[in-house]
């Protein structure tokens, strides 16, 4: 199993200096992934529903800074050598299609290879309309086209596509992306839609374990969602071995066990024999990527608690 962390978008440790710091140090910890969240704006006013809290609230920065993935991932690539860099999630419709592809593929290239491109459908109606993308409630049509333009751009010779939404032919794309056929495509969500987006059109599946409407928060349910990403893949004539399964659990939490409504010990929170006991279980379910949360107020805290998973608990894996 590889391990990877999420760079600040935002607040005092997202400078160049801090970026660089973090990503070098996990880098030389032995974390495989890092990954960058997806905003291009933050509309002073959200009635929209965030997927992963309770209460259906976004804890977003208050003052609106929030710093571009793409460009982010790009700055990133040129200070590491070895981490697998990953859109943790690229929202989609966002972007237009083809311009999307060319920068993920130079990404690709200039990183030699190590892009990961995970992707979702977005959640906040007001970001869609502010920067005029596609209708909101047609997002997952959008995104599902979107994905068969990259990978029409990004594998072939001549590339042509004509969708609802892009349209091209008699076009050259250059460069291809360093990764064969294409740099992973990992889809994100936990609804149904988004696992049958994950069997028919992903390599990998990708949930958060913390949305209460649709749960994948302890072994049970993520191996159930993953069977049911697999029943897609062979209705899609797919070889549901050759997806893979990922995990993002923002929570993690060491010397800190966390409870469940339940009353049980939240997956990833408490001593470090119970945290390798559960990356142990989740690997046995089939997880080979585990994104955990270490983002604190400060840089040295920061990396105090990266580098206490690398020597507490990585070494009892």
């Amino acid at each position: 199993m590889e391990f990877g962390f999420d760079l600040p978008s935002s607040g005092p440790l997202a400078t160049p200096e801090g970026l660089i710091t973090l990503a070098r140090r996990g880098e030389e910890m032995g974390f495989g992934v890092i990954s960058a969240s997806d905003h291009i704006i933050i509309p002073r006013t959200i009635d929209s529903d965030y997927p992963y809290s309770e209460d259906s609230e976004w804890q977003g920065e208050d003052s609106g800074e929030y710093l571009e993935m793409l460009s982010l991932l790009s700055f990133i690539a040129g200070q590491t050598s070895t981490a697998k860099l990953l859109t943790s999630v690229m929202v989609l419709p966002h972007r237009s299609p083809v311009l999307t592809a060319k920068i993920l593929a130079t990404i690709d290239v200039l990183s030699g290879g190590r892009l990961i491109v995970g992707c979702g459908v977005g959640w906040m109606r007001e970001e869609f309309e502010a920067i005029g993308a596609p209708p909101f409630d047609q997002r997952g049509t959008v995104s599902d086209e979107y994905i068969r333009v990259f990978k029409e751009l990004w594998t072939s010779d001549n590339p042509t596509f004509d969708g609802k939404y892009s349209r091209f032919a008699g076009i050259s794309f250059l460069p291809k992306p360093v990764r064969k056929p294409h740099p992973p495509i990992w889809i994100g969500g936990e609804s149904p839609r988004a696992l049958r987006r994950a069997g028919r059109l992903g390599d990998a599946w990708y949930p958060i374990g913390n949305n209460p409407r649709f749960p994948v928060g302890t072994p049970e349910q993520l191996a159930e969602g993953m069977s049911r990403v697999r029943r897609y893949a062979e209705e899609a004539d797919r070889d549901p071995a050759t997806i893979d399964l990922a995990y993002s659990a923002g929570w993690y939490s060491l010397h800190d066990e966390q409870t469940l409504p339940d009353g049980g010990r939240r997956m990833l929170t408490g001593s470090p024999e119970q945290i390798a006991g559960d990356i142990k279980t989740l690997e046995g379910i089939g997880v080979s990527y585990l994104m955990l949360g270490f983002m604190a107020d400060t840089l040295e805290e920061t990396l105090a608690g990266m580098e206490r998973f690398a020597t507490e608990v990585k070494t009892l894996v």
